[in-house]
């Protein structure tokens, strides 16, 4: 059985968890996240906090028991607190400017280089050559982080 997986992840106030078969819905002050339960693992709700269990004690399933307790502390950490990327732009004449729901880029090209910000993601642009992403998914926010 998974180390990570025994663990309980406690639900701070303010925060709503539903339960419903396949997935766990998390709503928190920075948002509502929807998160998929890999099959063979269930989720209850014990005393305040959230538990992860297997259907049955099968060696397959054991690799899903962590996977799953995680996702579902990314989920209560993201909606509470949220998640943040900071990007820094090094290059002589290398900028950025945050035009509406773009970021538009200026990284030497004959051209300015547009990305579209997706939702549920937040960039904050400072000092030109400084980008902080944030948002409550920690799998999108690291995907933009990336993409940028």
């Amino acid at each position: 059985m998974s180390r990570i997986g025994k663990k309980p992840i406690t639900i701070p106030k303010g925060v709503t968890v539903k339960i419903a078969g396949d997935a766990v819905e998390v709503q928190g002050p920075k948002g509502k996240m929807r998160q998929a339960v890999p099959p063979g693992i269930v989720i209850a709700q014990d005393d305040g906090a959230l538990v992860a269990k297997l259907e049955r004690e099968d060696a397959e399933l054991n690799k899903f028991h962590g996977l799953a307790r995680s996702l579902m502390a990314n989920a209560v950490h993201g909606v509470t607190e949220g998640f943040k990327k900071e990007l820094d732009i090094v290059g002589v004449g290398y900028r950025a400017e945050l035009k509406g729901k773009q970021v538009v880029f200026a990284l030497g090209y004959s051209h300015p280089i547009v990305f579209d910000i997706p939702t549920g993601i937040d960039i904050a642009v400072e000092k030109q050559t400084h980008i902080t992403v944030t948002g409550a998914d920690r799998q999108l926010v690291g995907q933009v982080a990336a993409n940028i």
